[in-house]
C-alpha cells in the first residue's frame, strides 16, 4: 500500500467543557476565575457541631446537596430540570456531574442520537459516595436489616456514574470508569485518545465528579495531608516554602473527546487537540510519591515521546501540585528533570491554589483548563506563592496570569500507588486529518 492509500490517522480533539466546581458553574465564569486568579474557598463545617482543626473547602455555589435525601436538594432546577427518576439513583457528586455534563453535550452540540450512536462511550471516574453509603448502612443496622435502600448500591459505589450517565443518555458504545486515586479522569482521556485514534469510536464523554463531604474529604485529615490553615488566601499555596496540606473540594467536570473530522463536520467548537500522553508508576508507596519524582518523570518524558515532542517545545506545565510537602517537592524534582536539565523553561503552575483538590476528577477538570487556556489564549499564574520552596529554584512559576497563548501544554496527574499520567495538548488548527 502506498502512503497516500494509507487511511488517516484521526486527530483527537476537545470540543465540548462542562463544569460544576469550586470557581464557577460555567465556561465563562471558570475562565474568568481562572484569569483574576480568583479562588472558591469558604469556611466549611464537615461535621456540624465540631470544632475540627480544618475550616475550609472549595465549595460548590448554588448547589446544597449535605442531605442524604435528593428530596432536600437544591440546584439551579431550571436550568437543569431533573425528575426523581433521575435523582432516586444518585448521589451529591451524581447531581453535577448530570449538569457538567448537560453543558459538555450542550457546548459540543450533540444531539440525542449522537449520544446513542454505538461509536459513543463514555468513561468516568469517582470514588463513589461515603456519604450516602455510611447513611444507607447505618439504616440497615439500625433496622436490624429491616430497611435496604433498593438503588443504596448504584448510588453509592464507584461506578455509580457510569451506571446512571449510561442509562439516562442511552450510550451503546464502551462504558469504563477508572480506579487509579486522583490521576483516575487522566487515565480516562488518555485511554480516550487512543479509542479514537484507534478508530474504535468516534466520541467519549469523559465525566470526573466527587462528593464534597466529610467522609470523602475530612477523612485525609487521618493522613495529615489536609491544610489547617483557616485563611483561604493561604491554605492552597503549592511549591511554596509554607505550604502545609491540600484543601479539599468536589463538583463535576465533564468533556467531550471526539476525532476531530467528525466534530468540525457538526460545528462543534475545538478548544485543544490532544496531542499525546505517557504513563508510568512510581513503584515506590501506597500513598507517597517517590521522593526523587522519578515515576513523574517517567510518564512526562512519555508523553513528549508520544508527542513528537522536545521539553523546550512545551510553553506551560499544568501540574499536580497539591500543596503537601512531600508532594510538590517530588513533583519540583521531576520538573526539574525532564524540563531543567534540558536547559527548557516552561511556565509551570497549579490551579489547585484557586480549586483545591478534587481528587478523581482533577485531571479532566485541569485538562479542561488547560483547554479553555489554549483556546482563549493565557497561562494561569501560580496564585498564593509568596516564598518559593527552594527546591523550585530555576523552575518558571510566574505569580500573575500570562497574557500569551501558549501552542503546547502538558497536564500532570498523580494518585495513591505512584500511578502519574501526563496529557499533552495543543492548540487547535490544520486539518482534521493526521498521519
Amino acid at each position: 500500500m502506498t502512503a497516500s492509500a494509507r487511511p488517516s490517522v484521526p486527530r483527537v480533539v476537545i470540543c465540548g467543557l462542562g463544569f460544576i466546581t469550586s470557581i464557577g458553574n460555567e465556561q465563562s465564569t471558570v475562565a474568568q476565575n481562572l484569569r483574576a486568579l480568583r479562588h472558591g474557598f469558604a469556611p466549611i463545617e464537615f461535621i456540624p457541631g465540631c470544632d475540627l482543626p480544618i475550616k475550609i473547602a472549595g465549595t460548590i455555589k448554588d448547589f446544597d446537596t449535605r442531605s442524604p435525601h435528593f428530596a432536600d436538594w437544591s440546584w439551579p432546577a431550571a436550568r437543569y430540570p431533573f425528575g426523581r427518576e433521575v435523582l432516586r439513583s444518585i448521589p451529591p457528586h451524581g447531581l453535577h456531574a448530570f449538569c457538567a455534563l448537560d453543558q459538555a453535550i450542550g457546548d459540543a452540540r450533540l444531539a440525542p442520537a449522537d449520544l446513542k450512536a454505538e461509536d459513543t462511550g463514555l468513561f468516568t471516574a469517582s470514588a463513589g459516595s461515603p456519604f450516602l453509603q455510611r447513611h444507607f448502612l447505618n439504616g440497615m443496622h439500625e433496622s436490624q436489616g429491616g430497611r435496604l435502600q433498593p438503588l443504596g448500591i448504584v448510588s453509592t459505589i464507584a461506578g455509580t456514574l457510569n451506571f446512571n450517565l449510561a442509562a439516562h443518555h442511552g450510550i451503546r458504545g464502551g462504558v469504563c470508569g477508572f480506579v487509579s486515586a486522583c490521576a483516575s479522569t487522566a487515565h480516562a482521556l488518555g485511554y480516550a485518545h487512543d479509542e479514537i485514534r484507534l478508530g474504535r469510536h468516534q466520541r467519549i464523554l469523559v465525566v470526573g465528579a466527587e462528593d464534597l463531604s466529610a467522609e470523602s474529604t475530612y477523612s485525609f485529615h487521618g493522613m495529615r495531608v489536609l491544610s489547617r490553615n483557616p485563611d483561604p488566601a493561604t491554605a492552597s499555596r503549592p511549591f511554596d516554602r509554607a505550604r502545609d496540606g491540600f484543601v479539599g473540594t468536589g463538583g463535576a467536570c465533564a468533556l467531550v473527546i471526539e476525532d476531530a473530522a467528525s466534530a468540525q463536520a457538526r460545528g462543534a467548537p475545538i478548544y485543544a487537540e490532544l496531542i499525546g500522553w505517557g504513563q508510568a508508576s512510581d513503584g515506590h508507596h501506597m500513598a507517597v510519591s517517590d521522593p526523587a519524582g522519578q515515576g513523574l518523570a517517567r510518564a512526562m518524558r512519555r508523553a513528549l515521546a508520544a508527542s513528537r515532542l522536545d521539553p523546550a517545545d512545551v510553553d506551560y506545565v499544568n501540574a499536580h501540585a497539591t500543596s503537601t510537602p512531600a508532594g510538590d517537592r517530588s513533583e519540583a524534582l521531576a520538573l526539574h528533570a525532564v524540563f531543567t536539565a534540558a536547559g527548557a523553561h516552561p511556565a509551570i503552575s497549579s490551579t489547585k491554589a484557586l480549586t483545591g483538590h478534587a481528587l478523581s476528577m482533577a485531571g479532566a477538570m485541569e485538562a479542561g483548563f488547560c483547554a479553555l487556556a489554549l483556546r482563549e489564549g493565557f497561562i494561569p499564574g501560580q496564585a498564593h506563592l509568596t516564598d518559593p520552596d527552594p527546591v523550585c529554584d530555576d523552575l518558571n512559576l510566574p505569580r500573575q496570569t500570562l497574557d500569551r497563548a501558549p501552542e503546547v501544554v502538558l497536564s500532570n496527574s498523580s494518585g495513591f500507588g505512584g500511578s502519574n499520567v501526563v496529557l499533552a495538548l495543543r492548540r487547535w488548527s490544520g486539518s482534521p486529518h493526521g498521519n
